[in-house]
């Protein structure tokens, strides 16, 4: 992380989906929370309207911030681990004006078929790395949010308080994040999967069109570019 104070969240719902590719009746999640969804998360808890003319500048000021995401498993009474498992919920939507075929042509009793995928049993922290005036007024925003919050869609309403620690020291943030989720805080975050943001020219690192310029823009110009780096968990030694 480039400084030492960051906000730690705690994305913990019945229903998660991060979609970052979703194009038309297909709407995929990724397994982890996307930096556009994060940022999303806190534009509606600031009250920035992506109607507003001034939307991309405001959400300017959120470019700052470094996301990185940890899985926190979930286990289940006898501490076994929940594995993540994938929803695909179906549709089929007949809108009031028709299709429009190919051709050209209008077919007013054609319907479109429609897949939205959602994450079942998945839990994550989240820790924002930023300026400090910025992660106080998040925090702020998060305790009493203008609009609400969800996790990708509407659907996808937070089971507990999203502020989980902070804007503290990390080194104070990751144990109380941690015992949020039902840990001891003692854990490393090796012990976890984890996405961290990376430069271009780090080894191993993956593009990931989810950068969000503003919510408001036309289709294919919403989002840039950035690089993460998957970082898979190491079990502690026995």
């Amino acid at each position: 992380m480039s400084s030492d104070t960051c906000l730690a969240l705690l994305l913990d719902a019945p229903l998660q989906s991060w979609g970052h590719a979703s194009r038309f009746e297909r709407r995929t999640t990724a397994l982890h929370p996307t930096r556009s969804g994060v940022l999303g998360l806190l534009a509606a808890a600031l009250g920035i309207d992506k109607h507003a003319p001034d939307e991309s500048a405001r959400l300017a000021r959120l470019a700052p911030l470094c996301v990185t995401t940890v899985t926190l498993p979930r286990r289940t009474r006898r501490g076994d681990e929940l594995l993540i498992q994938r929803l695909e919920d179906y549709h089929t939507v007949g809108p009031r004006e028709g299709i429009r075929r190919a051709s050209g042509k209008v077919d007013k009793d054609a319907t479109v078929q429609t897949y939205r995928h959602y994450l079942l049993d998945a839990r994550f922290g989240v820790l924002l790395d930023g300026p400090p005036p910025l992660l106080a007024e998040l925090a702020a925003a998060l305790r009493d949010p203008v609009w609400g919050v969800w996790f990708g869609r509407k659907c996808c309403l937070p089971a507990t308080p999203v502020l989980a620690a902070g804007p503290a020291p990390t080194a104070e943030v990751w144990p109380l994040l941690l015992r949020r989720a039902g840990y001891t805080g003692d854990e490393l975050r090796e012990h976890f999967d984890h996405v961290r943001e990376v430069p271009p020219t780090e080894p191993g690192a993956d593009m990931i069109d989810d950068a969000p310029l503003g919510y408001g823009l036309p289709i294919g110009e919403r989002h840039a570019p950035r690089w993460i780096l998957r970082v898979p968990r190491q079990l502690p030694p026995p």
